[in-house]
């Protein structure tokens, strides 16, 4: 069985939501990247995105476009988060992992040796969030094939198209609270709790919400209707300010244990 599935079954015998945080791979760098993976585990984490970074990141806020350009400069390539992956695992991780990448890092890679990359790796999920949903079939299809859910995003906008969408889901479906980029934010897509419900008429499978949670009391909120929360520019933040402390080897333990307490105060 698929590992995000496993989660997700185990959660729901518990009662419990899913703490999903996101991480650009590579920033600051690989070695780092694993061990705040780690990190992460320990405080709670129950699923892990890893963020492929890209140059022209239409999805995302600020913080992950930094984020991106500091991993970019250390030539992080979509290979890179794939073996990341791998590097974690070895590094005594049972976190179910998602990819979290543009279309455009897969085309150059090429299809056969990005999924046969997702199955070698490890990889549990795949998000894409500019794929077409004309695509989504095919490429659902051959990620089925080596074991790997495509998770596809549903926004307050999709509209008439929501129940398209969420038809070809595998794993969870992907609500986008607020309308435009990633980052933190005090409030959300007005309808946001009407739109959820909806999602969830159209699908048994779990129904995860993200863009812009950064707090305990958002992920509370969001707890109460949804089985998964997503984290990420604030996560992502706090790597960033963190990253003085961790390139200093004498502080470099105080920088880890800062971001695993940020994300161990949002585990319900």
């Amino acid at each position: 069985m698929n590992l995000i599935d496993q989660v997700f079954g185990r959660l729901k015998n518990e009662g419990k939501t899913a703490l999903i945080p996101f991480l650009t791979v590579g920033d600051p760098d690989v070695d780092t990247t694993v061990e705040i993976i780690r990190q992460l585990e320990s405080a709670g984490a129950d699923i892990l995105e890893l963020g492929v970074p890209y140059s022209d990141p239409l999805a995302d806020g600020p913080v992950i476009q930094r984020a991106s350009e500091r991993a970019l400069k250390r030539q992080i390539s979509i290979r890179t988060c794939m073996e990341t992956a791998s590097l974690a695992r070895a590094a005594g991780s049972s976190l179910p992992f998602i990819l979290f990448t543009y279309y455009n890092p897969v085309l150059q890679m090429g299809m056969d040796a990005f999924f046969a990359g997702l199955q070698k790796h490890g990889i549990s999920g795949l998000i894409i969030p500019d794929l077409p949903l004309e695509e989504a079939e095919e490429l659902g299809g051959r990620a089925a094939e080596v074991g790997v859910h495509l998770i596809p995003l549903v926004a307050p906008t999709s509209e008439q198209r929501i129940e398209r969408i969420v038809r070809q889901a595998r794993g969870f479906v992907y609500c986008v609270s607020s309308l435009g980029v990633t980052g933190e934010r005090a409030s959300f897509f007005e309808g946001i709790e009407g739109f959820i419900a909806q999602v969830k008429r159209h699908t048994d499978i779990p129904v995860a919400v993200g863009f812009g949670i950064s707090t305990r009391e958002q992920v509370t909120r969001f707890s109460d209707i949804c089985d998964g929360v997503v984290v990420g520019s604030a996560i992502v933040r706090q790597v960033e300010e963190a990253i003085p402390l961790l390139d200093d080897s004498a502080r470099r333990e105080e920088g880890l244990l800062q971001i695993r307490n940020f994300v161990a105060q949002l585990k319900l």
